[in-house]
């Protein structure tokens, strides 16, 4: 079974797409985040799900 990390990133009304899309682009390059959810509330603000799967290593015996 797979399993993600969650990282909620929320971005105010302010905002601009372009500084939003390269907020996400930097977590994804680096961080190797990939985009789960987006929200855009009523006031403007955008709040972002990211995840990334958990890799567990397995002892070798």
């Amino acid at each position: 079974m797979i399993q993600y990390e969650y990282r909620v990133l929320t971005f105010p009304r302010a905002a601009t797409r372009a500084e939003v899309r390269q907020e996400l682009t930097d977590h994804a390059e680096y961080g190797h985040w990939e985009l789960a959810r987006t929200r855009l509330y009523i006031g403007g603000k955008r709040r972002v799900w990211l995840r990334r799967k958990i890799i567990r290593v397995q002892r070798t015996a």
